[in-house]
């Protein structure tokens, strides 16, 4: 997530000041060891799913330590080096866990993965046709039994109020829309609150944050709430359909457990990828980027959204369907729409 809503920015910022003064309280060697002590500390101190992952998963992050520094030599290459502490990080099972050098980048995407796709370019160029309108990100039609169609592939793609006004004024005599934001990869929060709110008819709960106070594992924060207010522009008051697969990660995760809380949308597809910690990096002795999840976010329910969120209506892709040249989650979103 690339930007913060106006809710969470102070505090956001406040939190980046404290994690910057904590990195000047211990030194340490540019050697490989050194290089090691310092992401382990970072990880230990300022990741924020450490409890949450030895609870769903049983990471053990003290026992993760002892694991990877009998790999770590001072003699081993800045190569070696990194798939030590790849690997090391790989045990978080965090896509917003990255390891950045010039020459890679350290990273665990096993959460779209590892996974069936649930999309299918051919088949999105069969519905949508050439003859769709774009309004900046967004890409819009109505299908032929009068449903709205959004295709929105990645919340970094900008988007304005005036676009989304021309979008829903070009559907306002269809029966329901459906937002497809299969493979969106995350990107812009003001992006989701802008979106979402158009769908939102009254200020609505839509989940709770917290922030780290301190360097243990359990150390946060109460729960804050955080609600989702109707736009000022051009809202739509009739039924919405959401489609998502394991690619939805990030900021689209975070849009998915906004409209979920609102009343009109149903989600429809396979469940989203998650990945609901508001990420900070900070740099080793080398000069290697870490990134890591420091704020946790929890949905209306305060549950984690950390490893996605469940569909209202699992739905796969058929290969049947799929040589009929039929979207499986397409179709079952049209009928949902028309009952």
């Amino acid at each position: 997530m690339s930007t913060c809503t106006k809710y969470l920015l102070l505090p956001i910022l406040l939190l980046t000041f404290s994690l910057t003064s904590c990195v000047d309280e211990e030194e340490f060697d540019n050697t490989p060891q050194g290089n090691f002590e310092a992401l382990w500390k970072i990880i230990d101190e300022r990741y924020c799913f450490l409890d949450y992952k030895q609870h769903e998963i049983g990471l053990d992050w003290q026992q993760v330590y002892h694991k990877y520094k009998v790999r770590v030599d001072d003699k081993m290459s800045n190569s070696q080096l990194f798939e030590v502490l790849s690997d090391m990080l790989s045990e978080l099972r965090d896509g917003h866990v990255n390891l950045s050098a010039s020459h890679d980048l350290g990273r665990n995407w096993s959460w779209y993965e590892n996974y069936p796709t649930n999309v299918s370019d051919t088949l999105l160029r069969r519905y949508m046709g050439t003859n769709y309108k774009i309004a900046s990100g967004l890409k819009y039609l109505i299908l032929d039994d009068n449903i709205g169609y959004i295709r929105y592939e990645s919340f970094m793609d900008a988007v304005g109020e005036g676009n989304l006004d021309e979008v829903l004024m070009h559907m306002i005599l269809c029966q329901g829309i459906i937002i497809d934001i299969r493979g969106n990869g995350g990107g812009n929060l003001t992006n989701v609150e802008m979106i979402a709110s158009r769908f939102c008819n009254e200020k609505t709960l839509v989940g709770y944050v917290q922030h780290k106070t301190g360097t243990g594992h359990s150390d946060f924060s109460s729960m804050e709430e955080r609600y989702l207010e109707p736009s000022s522009g051009m809202r739509w008051h009739k039924p919405v359909c959401l489609l998502t697969n394991r690619h939805v990660y990030s900021a689209a995760n975070e849009f998915t457990m906004y409209m979920k809380a609102l009343p009109t949308v149903k989600v429809v597809g396979d469940h989203t990828g998650g990945g609901a910690g508001m990420p900070f990096s900070n740099t080793l002795p080398n000069g290697w980027m870490v990134r890591f999840s420091a704020v946790p976010m929890y949905d209306k329910n305060r549950s984690s959204v950390e490893f996605g969120i469940a569909p209202d209506y699992n739905v796969q892709l058929l290969d049947t369907d799929f040589a009929k040249g039929e979207d499986t989650i397409i179709e079952f979103a049209r009928k949902l729409l028309v009952q």
